[in-house]
């Protein structure tokens, strides 16, 4: 399921290259996807039902139209500054080729570290409403597939590095739930 919408534009997922997605992929899909800038769209913010944060990447057309996107569900409280040894469940859709593929459990997949930073405002800019976008950098790995819905094919990530953007509200923020 795709992460929340956070505002930003297609033109890419962060100024420059501190927005990326490094993976390495075997199995049902034979894929080491290392986007950056531009090609690469994401999005994120708090999981619906509180339990922690996710993290949506897009990765640019492939040779036949498909696109990859990559959603992360990370059980760390939205606006923890640092994280180590994080359960995260990873879906893989391959968009206009009909697959998916899912770990299905936060047991699979660990993000063994994680930094979540506050991305400042524009210069000028003065805060209109009660969202927060911040920068979400994590590397980990799986030590079990993910699988598609049927069951019939794995997909090994051997691997995954990333940063990208969540747009969380004041009232989802650990800093905010930490003060009392």
């Amino acid at each position: 399921m795709p992460a929340p919408v956070t505002g930003k534009s297609d033109a890419g997922c962060l100024p420059g290259e501190r927005g990326y997605l490094k993976a390495k992929f075997r199995g049902a899909l034979e894929s080491e996807p290392d986007w950056h800038g531009g090609e690469l769209q994401c999005e994120g913010g708090a999981r619906p039902d509180g339990s922690g944060l996710r993290v949506s990447f897009l990765g640019p057309p492939g040779a036949h139209g498909e696109r990859l996107r990559l959603v992360f569900g990370i059980d760390a409280k939205p606006g923890t500054p640092r994280s180590r040894a994080v359960p995260t469940n990873i879906t893989v859709i391959v968009e206009g080729g009909k697959q998916l593929y899912a770990t299905q459990g936060a047991d699979k997949c660990q993000v063994e570290t994680m930094l979540q930073e506050p991305l400042p405002l524009p210069n000028g800019a003065a805060r209109a409403s009660s969202m927060r976008d911040y920068r979400i950098a994590a590397r980990g790995a799986c030590i079990d597939p993910a699988s598609s819905l049927d069951g019939s094919a794995r997909l090994y990530i051997d691997r995954f590095d990333f940063a990208g953007t969540a747009r969380f509200a004041d009232n989802e923020l650990y800093a905010a739930t930490s003060s009392r």
